[in-house]
């Protein structure tokens, strides 16, 4: 919990007012105690268990995480997530953001980035999987829709996809995120101490394979590469 804290605290404090381009924002399912679907019925109301969201914004050139944030799948946890991706970016800047087709990000980005991006939903719709496959496959991508919400978004620039494999990332480092294990959180807190040290670690000292160096330094946060004490002193 203090390790969570102490990445929670550093984030906040260094990742403020960073220019950026291109951001992506998705949500990660996970849950706390039990998934939603096996809740009793007497436990319907309980929101101290069940699905638990983490939204995530990556900016596509820096790869940088400027802000995640942990709830329910709900329009309360898009509009306080947008409005820490607010704090996170640089006023003045013109970007683009890009989403999946959830439609609380239409009110919270409009209400609350209008003065500083163009907006655009890029939609898939999924086939139905088999029995066997619902498990262990992702379902099949069978159409995709890309729809303009707000300003002049470049069609090009009109993706989803980074924000997608950093999904990959999160559930390959979290190990509380594995599935078919009982490593599962069963406090939100838990599960909030879990990705603040992933993503501090994520943005300042994992080298991107691609950049060859740190998120954080191409984002012109830093200009060297941070060690895990760093991040907990």
């Amino acid at each position: 919990m203090l390790a969570g804290e102490k990445c929670e605290t550093g984030m906040a404090r260094l990742v403020v007012s960073v220019p950026v381009r291109d951001v992506q924002a998705d949500e990660i399912w996970g849950f706390v105690g039990k998934k939603e679907a096996h809740k009793f019925p007497f436990e319907k109301d309980d929101d101290s268990i069940g699905d638990a969201y983490c939204y995530v914004a990556m900016e596509r050139n820096s790869k940088l995480v400027p802000n995640f944030a942990l709830g329910r799948r709900d329009q309360a946890t898009a509009d306080v997530f947008i409005e820490g991706l607010r704090h996170a970016t640089a006023p003045g800047q013109q970007f683009q953001i890009t989403t999946d087709g959830f439609q609380p990000y239409i009110s919270a980005i409009t209400t609350t980035l209008r003065d500083r991006c163009d907006y655009a939903m890029r939609i898939k719709t999924y086939a139905t999987p088999l029995d066997e496959q619902r498990r262990y496959a992702p379902a099949e991508v069978v159409a995709m829709e890309v729809v303009p919400v707000m300003g002049n978004p470049d069609t090009r620039r009109i993706s989803t996809s980074h924000i997608e494999r950093q999904n990959l990332t999160i559930r390959t480092a979290v190990r509380r995120l594995t599935q078919l294990t009982n490593a599962f959180s069963k406090k939100w807190d838990n599960l909030w101490a879990a990705y603040c040290p992933h993503f501090a670690w994520y943005n300042f000292c994992r080298i991107h394979r691609a950049l060859r160096i740190t998120p954080a330094m191409e984002a012109g946060i830093t200009d060297h590469f941070w060690e895990l004490k760093d991040l907990l002193a």
